[in-house]
């Protein structure tokens, strides 16, 4: 296995925060803009995205001027009807002008610090289209990194009618990551209560 080099991963990878999503199990409130500790998850992600990343998209459908606060660029679906993270995926893949595309959820505040550097050090031992993370019992496809030029995949994919992001890893190479050193970094927040847990464990500063 090949030391990977940290600073050439950075800029070839573009990331993308998936943010597009209805909140429908926190009252239809976009999540991604919660605050934890004064400021929003999105937030959070950004720094600890942004030295892993040479570029950072945020892909949100709804609350656009609220989310280029960030100073990210901010792309939206280009299909109809909220279909889901694969169709975020799609529209980043298309714009990004990178080797590779990292993908997270926007509500995962604890994302790794080294999520970059160890998906792709799987994809590169495996020789795959695309890596994925698992804590050790559970999979957690959302944080994937893959080719970047996968767009005519993911749409072909969405033109089935798909839409579950495992639907993506048929006829593609993939490999899985290990996080299992660290599975709280997939800890989400998907409903009032989950807000409250997440303060506990997110560090203030």
């Amino acid at each position: 296995m090949a030391k990977t080099d940290t600073d050439l991963v950075k800029q070839n990878t573009s990331g993308v925060i998936l943010a597009g999503g209805q909140g429908r199990r926190m009252g239809m409130r976009n999540k991604g803009l919660l605050k934890i500790h004064r400021r929003a998850m999105v937030e959070h992600i950004i720094a600890r995205l942004k030295r892993q990343l040479g570029t950072i998209f945020i892909n949100a459908n709804h609350d656009i001027e609220r989310y280029q606060r960030y100073g990210r660029e901010v792309i939206s679906d280009t299909l109809d009807g909220f279909q889901g993270p694969l169709a975020g995926m799609l529209v980043a893949s298309e714009r990004c002008r990178t080797r590779w595309l990292c993908a997270v959820p926007c509500d995962s505040p604890l994302v790794a610090k080294d999520l970059v550097i160890r998906l792709h050090q799987c994809m590169t031992d495996e020789a795959a289209d695309l890596a994925l993370a698992s804590d050790g019992k559970r999979l957690h496809p959302v944080f994937c990194l893959m080719r970047a030029d996968l767009h005519d995949h993911i749409r072909r994919v969405l033109d089935s009618g798909e839409r579950k992001i495992e639907s993506l890893f048929v006829g593609i190479k993939t490999a899985t990551a290990d996080f299992s050193d660290q599975p709280e970094c997939f800890l989400n927040v998907n409903r009032p209560e989950d807000l409250s847990a997440m303060k506990d464990l997110l560090p203030e500063n």
